[in-house]
């Protein structure tokens, strides 16, 4: 019998960096997303389903006219491109460290990707329920997804790197 987990939100948070200017680091969120896994047994490398989704309207740098460019057909083109969508193919566990092997679509491209993924345990918390711990980190290339804005500085500089770092701290609930 399969067995179904959901993501807390309220104890996880998904971050994405990119540099700026190549000088600094700007940090986002996504605010509204949601996580299913499905597995044979406790161990997610039994994993038959893994679907990630994060709704592009969410998304929060700490400033308003940023996060609106970012929506924008510039970027993410919410209008037309709702949410982002991760689909997990296969869980690869090495002790506590793994690798997490799906698809990810971005503004209508789905491109593989490859995360990390350090498991950080299963617990039943004070209210008995089961919880399993995960953090998630990786590197994509902005490009590669259709997000090809550029600006180059007057003296040449960049202003938004190709690459992001995505981070995620996740905790996932069995269902009962």
């Amino acid at each position: 019998m399969a067995i179904k987990w959901k993501v807390d939100p309220a104890h996880s948070e998904i971050q994405f960096k990119v540099k700026h200017l190549m000088i600094t680091t700007v940090t986002g969120y996504f605010k509204k997303f949601d996580l299913e896994v499905e597995t044979e047994t406790d161990e997610f490398t039994t994993a038959k389903t893994i679907e990630f989704t994060a709704d592009i309207d969410s998304i929060d740098t700490n400033n308003a006219q940023r996060d609106a460019h970012l929506k924008s057909a510039d970027f993410f083109d919410a209008g037309t491109h709702a949410q982002l969508k991760f689909t997990g193919k296969k869980y690869e566990a090495h002790g506590n460290d793994a690798q997490l092997h799906g698809d990810l679509t971005l503004r209508g491209v789905t491109k593989p990707v490859t995360l990390n993924v350090e498991f950080g345990g299963i617990v039943v918390d004070p209210y008995g329920q089961t919880k399993a711990g995960f953090t998630v980190s990786g590197k994509i290339s902005r490009k590669e997804f259709g997000l090809t804005w550029s600006a180059v500085t007057e003296a040449g500089q960049v202003v938004v790197s190709d690459d992001i770092k995505v981070h995620a701290e996740i905790q996932l609930v069995k269902q009962a």
